[in-house]
């Protein structure tokens, strides 16, 4: 599957379980670790924590897709799946305005909202 049908991929999973604010950004050209961020906020810790499970699901069910790492989603403020190529960023609503990956990685025509 290519990265960019994957990051897209996640972005479904994540909207059908009503996260907020879904953006995928492409940083192939900013860096070696990944090609895709996809990012997108829940209003609270347990959402985030669903949210991250239902992408891993998803995957898992129709790709066969394991991540190859997770962080952060016990606690349900931030949470990290690796996919490789794809990495998914699920926030809540206060570590996302903290942190604003997308500040940080927004070069002015890398950034795409999801819209269902």
């Amino acid at each position: 599957m290519e990265s960019i049908e994957l990051a897209k991929v996640c972005c479904k999973a994540l909207s059908e379980k009503k996260a907020q604010d879904i953006v995928t950004i492409d940083v192939g050209d900013q860096t070696v670790v990944c090609s895709y961020f996809v990012i997108a906020s829940g209003h609270s810790t347990t959402q985030v924590r669903a949210l991250g499970d239902a992408v891993e699901e998803k995957l898992k069910k129709d790709f066969g897709l394991s991540p190859l790492r997770t962080e952060g989603f016990r606690e349900g403020r931030w949470g990290v799946l690796d996919y490789g190529d794809v990495v998914v960023h699920v926030f809540n609503e206060e570590s996302r305005l903290f942190y604003y990956l997308e500040r940080l990685w927004d070069s002015g025509r890398n950034v795409t909202r999801f819209e269902d």
